[in-house]
């Protein structure tokens, strides 16, 4: 099967050694994103709906660039450093996810890459047959 490897741009991609999304035949899986701008900074700092929907609309693009979109979501996992935040993340998934209904879930971690980063998604996605 062919392997189609996503890349946002970001320098760390190549020193870590992963993709922004992987593609395999119907199979696309998204890296954990989180709201990081192109320049490295934190967006929406202290505001976890505003994190959620600027990593979804990542989320957005990457799957776009493996040729699926958000309706091929059959996953998401959501793992944030609050869980007393999930009212705000959950709102924000269902403006991106309420007629889709992926299986999801979400954890507290203690901690992600930045102190600033308060919510970190992945997501898996199957591209219809034919495509």
């Amino acid at each position: 099967m062919e392997r189609q490897n996503i890349s946002s741009g970001a320098p760390w991609e190549g020193t870590v050694g992963y993709s922004r999304a992987v593609r395999v035949g119907a199979w696309v899986c998204v890296a954990g994103t989180t709201a990081v701008d192109e320049n490295g900074q934190t967006v929406c700092p202290g505001d976890p709906h505003g994190q959620t929907r600027y990593i979804l609309q990542k989320i957005k693009w990457a799957l776009h660039e493996a040729g699926v979109d958000l309706s091929n979501v059959i996953r998401t996992r959501l793992f944030v450093t609050n869980i007393a935040d999930w009212p705000e993340i959950g709102r924000a998934h269902g403006e991106f996810f309420a007629a889709i209904r992926p299986a999801a879930t979400m954890v507290e971690v203690s901690r992600l890459i930045s102190p600033d980063l308060l919510v970190e998604i992945e997501v898996d996605a199957i591209a219809p047959l034919g495509d």
